[in-house]
């Protein structure tokens, strides 16, 4: 079994975390780094991370998330951000493609107005990209905290309003969801089990799953 297969197999969601061990500014950095490789539509990257270290601003956020230990217990609190406006950002990033002679300039330009089209007439699916994108990002950060020993459990239980009040989140930003990530402590269960392939998996048409 390929490394990456076993990263995949190995990941857990960690209830967890040992709070005595930290994550240096250049560990989260790398991390960021690496999950910045996620595809997204466009290549906009909707993403924005907030890297909560705070002991101070960690209780703050577990208050938000309804008293959840793991978020001030791990080394780093990920807020994760889908950017609801991130299309609009699209000519400079496409630039960067084309200085790098990867995407043609008439190309770059379809894009942008694809976009424009695509995001800025529809809030909803605007929203629907961010939450992809961010969600794509998140994964990615998972699967490279576990490469480095690292555990990780991705939290959908907070108060987003909340939430955003206290790290003065723009209104363009969405918060996706938090991602505690650090060392793991003692009481994390093994992996759960899966549904099987057959119970989750059509070919060419669908069913009743």
């Amino acid at each position: 079994m390929s490394d990456t297969i076993s990263t995949i197999h190995g990941r857990i969601s960690a209830q967890h975390f040992d709070s005595s061990k930290q994550l240096s500014a250049d560990e989260i950095r790398a991390l960021v780094q690496e999950a910045t490789e996620a595809p997204s539509s466009f290549n906009i990257q909707h993403w924005r991370f907030i890297a909560v270290t705070d002991p101070a601003k960690k209780q703050a956020l577990t208050a938000a998330s309804y008293g959840q230990a793991k978020v001030s217990e791990s080394a780093v609190t990920f807020i994760i951000l889908g950017d609801l406006e991130g299309h609009t950002k699209l000519q400079g990033i496409l630039n960067q493609s084309v200085d790098a002679g990867l995407l043609p300039r008439e190309v770059a330009e379809q894009w942008v107005q694809m976009a424009d089209s695509m995001y800025g007439s529809s809030a909803a699916f605007a929203r629907d990209e961010a939450i992809r994108s961010a969600s794509l990002a998140a994964m990615t950060l998972m699967l490279a905290a576990k490469v480095r020993g690292l555990v990780s459990g991705p939290m959908i239980g907070f108060d987003p309003a909340q939430v955003k009040q206290l790290f003065g989140i723009a209104d363009q930003y969405i918060p996706v969801m938090l991602l505690p990530v650090g060392y793991p402590g003692q009481g994390n269960t093994s992996r759960k089990p899966r549904l099987r392939v057959d119970e989750v998996l059509s070919f060419n048409e669908s069913r009743q799953f």
